[in-house]
């Protein structure tokens, strides 16, 4: 035994002696309470003082007393970004893992695959990180923020709605947006340059509500309506109560404007997701009245014989109706849910993509190429779910744009038990932050790693790769539900586009500012320019 702990049992020794000594002509309740209280404490310094010693094991930047590394952190979004990406290639490097101080709060960043696979592929690390607790008054504890039973229960309801036959339904909805899209990008032929980003966003935040709700906003034509403004506004606030850190108490950030506009956007989003909930179930139960041998909502057909459009809500309530148990504020949850993992993460997917494919004319020729091959010269007929499985290459675009630009640049899980990393031990009581776009340029994996290049997608070039150097969409049991909804949503935009016009980029990727926010966006858009395709 050495010295360190003898002296530290002995030190703890004398003080609960003293203590007991001190307290001795007390009541019994009294005596045993303070020990109680006592021996909580001597615990507890015990078991911190393990995970400190641990923690500081690992390296990373030197952290002040009780705040860490929490004053460093505190700039804005885009020096944020820099600053955490800047730190993995100043202290873990070499292995794939460093360490940050969160207030008292030790977060461990992984970003190599065999750092990342052991928190990734494992059922014992489920549970999200309290970073996500912020989003619970929008989302509530559906399938993103929920874990435990209510995880494991929540995700064997929904995988059934998206199976590639009800994913079949959604074409439509992709198919009429990016029409839109392409209508409304005609007014820039004649700009020098435009921000494609907002376009992109307000198309896909309309796919991906009259697909999760069947219920059309008109983001496109009309971007000032309260519930866009809700949902951007919304996303900002919890960004900035993720990032400081004397925002995390309730009692301090209900004193803040902050505050009162997320109440706002809270009001708004539920107001608007509870409405559309009541009215669709008003529906539903109208249409199975009148049509008394159908066996579920995906039976129905409207006045003129043609097959109803199923929206996401429409499969959460049936499910209700078969014994899933799940209430309105249960199927909101997941409304909002969708909502909010299908609408930002594909408009940013879909915009690097095209603005990648605008800084290389060589692979946007080789994507024109195969949608000649599907299409011929048809400029304007809507592609299908084989002519979406048959873009294969404009796939490969996709995935290298995501490995370049993944959406979610980062995902944190809760440690709640020691696991084994490298050479260190991560006590529990840590959070593991999935550094996921640094992961992505892993040298070892994929060579000139700063580079696009969709050929790294290619069949050939992915054989023998680890499964956990790639995940854009996570990986292991938490992966997204969403990702072949996703993939599908980006393939039918960006090839409406191109079909269209070629697209050249005005920005160069160097010039580019990154914010690292629940996204990862440009902080001053992406400029292109476009002209009509002959």
């Amino acid at each position: 035994m050495s010295s360190r702990v003898i002296s530290s049992l002995m030190a703890e020794s004398f003080l609960l002696s003293k203590t007991v000594k001190y307290i001795s002509g007390y009541s019994p309740v009294t005596v045993f309470l303070a020990a109680a209280i006592l021996i909580g404490v001597l615990i507890y310094n015990k078991r911190r003082s393990r995970l400190v010693r641990l923690i500081e094991k690992i390296p990373g930047p030197k952290a002040m007393p009780i705040l860490g590394n929490a004053v460093e952190m505190s700039v804005d979004h885009d020096e944020l970004f820099a600053r955490v990406m800047g730190s993995q290639k100043l202290w873990g490097s070499r292995v794939g893992i460093n360490k940050v101080w969160q207030g008292p709060t030790p977060y461990v960043m992984l970003f190599d695959p065999e750092t990342v696979e052991p928190i990734l592929n494992s059922q014992k690390f489920t549970d999200k990180s309290g970073d996500y607790d912020y989003l619970q008054p929008w989302l509530g504890t559906g399938l993103l923020t929920s874990f435990g039973r209510k995880w494991h229960s929540r995700r064997k309801i929904l995988t059934p709605a998206f199976h590639f036959k009800i994913l079949d339904d959604f074409i439509d909805v992709f198919n009429e947006q990016s029409a839109i899209l392409s209508g409304k990008l005609e007014r820039e032929l004649c700009s020098e340059s435009f921000n494609l980003f907002p376009y992109v966003t307000l198309c896909t935040l309309d796919i991906v509500c009259e697909t999760a709700m069947g219920r059309s906003i008109y983001a496109q034509s009309n971007s000032e309506s309260d519930y866009v403004k809700a949902v951007y506004g919304i996303g900002e606030v919890v960004q900035s109560r993720q990032s400081k850190l004397w925002l995390h108490p309730d009692f301090i950030f209900r004193m803040t404007e902050d505050s009162k506009r997320h109440t706002s956007y809270i009001n708004t989003l539920h107001g608007f997701s509870n409405r559309v909930i009541r009215e669709r179930k008003a529906e539903l139960r109208e249409n199975l009245m009148n049509n008394n041998n159908l066996e579920s909502v995906a039976d129905a057909y409207d006045d003129l014989g043609k097959k109803k459009r199923l929206a996401f809500l429409d499969l959460l309530i049936e499910y209700s109706n078969e014994g899933a148990r799940l209430s309105n504020s249960d199927i909101r949850e997941e409304v909002d849910t969708f909502m909010f993992e299908g609408h930002d993460t594909t408009s940013a997917a879909i915009s690097w993509t095209l603005f990648l494919l605008g800084s290389h004319p060589e692979y946007q020729q080789r994507v024109v190429d195969e949608l000649e091959s599907i299409f011929g010269d048809d400029r304007e007929t809507p592609a299908t779910m084989k002519n979406l499985m048959d873009m294969r290459y404009l796939e490969c675009c996709i995935k290298d744009a995501l490995r370049l630009f993944p959406s979610v640049p980062m995902m944190g899980r809760s440690i709640n038990e020691d696991v084994q990393i490298a050479n260190y031990t991560i006590p529990a009581g840590t959070t593991a932050i999935i550094m996921t776009y640094m992961l992505h340029r892993n040298p070892r994996i994929f060579p000139k790693p700063e580079q696009f290049n969709p050929d790294n997608f290619l069949p050939e070039n992915c054989a023998g790769r680890h499964p956990f150097a790639y995940i854009p969409f996570s990986a292991g049991p938490r992966n997204c539900i969403g990702q072949k909804f996703a993939i599908l949503e980006e393939k039918a935009v960006i090839s409406t586009v191109l079909r269209k016009y070629k697209i050249e980029a005005v920005d160069r990727r160097e010039d580019l500012t990154l914010l690292g926010e629940l996204i990862l966006r440009p902080k001053d858009g992406l400029r292109v320019k476009i002209s009509k395709r002959v």
